[in-house]
């Protein structure tokens, strides 16, 4: 069976819960906006579908002004209370894009990250966790969520990886158009970290 591929016809990305109460408790939260907004730029220069998820957002905040300030116009933002994101608005929305292939990122990595990419994977998606675009409150907790997710079949994968096999080729305009998002990731000393 060949190994999911991500390509700019079959990928969508959703950003979860990167919250304004939330954010001051993340490892390296820094590095966490920084890659969700990065994801978010990228997913308007390529024209992928992008979704947002926020939880509780009464008691937690909406999501943080960087990543707000990123989104390409027209982007959904869904609110919930379950911690999978994939709720039945975020369920339509996959849906009606129809990609098989899902990038996920944000918070917390051993909560909403991992029962999402389980719940994407149980029904029949590509799971795609970016690394440097998760986090958690509790570090020992991290790598432990990531390793199930692969386990249960998510590719492990980053920003700019992501990035580079979606647009497949340096010919391609897609690439100098993502070129300056790489380099300010790179120049900010982002791509360096991972939890």
């Amino acid at each position: 069976m060949p190994a999911p591929r991500l390509s700019t016809s079959s990928a969508c990305v959703l950003l979860i819960d990167v919250q304004e109460r939330l954010i001051g408790e993340m490892v390296e939260a820094d590095r966490l906006v920084a890659c969700c907004r990065y994801l978010a730029q990228m997913a308007g220069v390529l024209g992928l579908p992008l979704a947002v998820t926020e939880q509780y957002v009464k008691g937690l905040g909406r999501t943080v002004e960087p990543i707000r300030g990123a989104l390409p116009p027209g982007t959904p933002v869904f609110e919930k209370t379950r911690f999978s994101a994939c709720v039945e608005p975020v369920a339509a929305w996959l849906e009606e894009h129809g990609r098989p292939n899902v990038l996920i990122g944000g918070i917390e990595a051993h909560v909403c990250i991992l029962q999402t990419g389980l719940d994407l994977l149980d029904g029949g998606k590509n799971v795609f966790a970016v690394l440097d675009a998760i986090s958690g409150g509790e570090p020992e907790q991290i790598g432990p969520a990531l390793s199930r997710l692969a386990a249960a079949g998510s590719s492990i994968t980053g920003c700019v990886s992501a990035t580079y096999e979606l647009i497949r080729d340096a010919s391609d305009p897609a690439f100098r158009a993502c070129l300056p998002l790489v380099k300010g990731l790179r120049s900010a000393g982002m791509g360096k970290k991972s939890p």
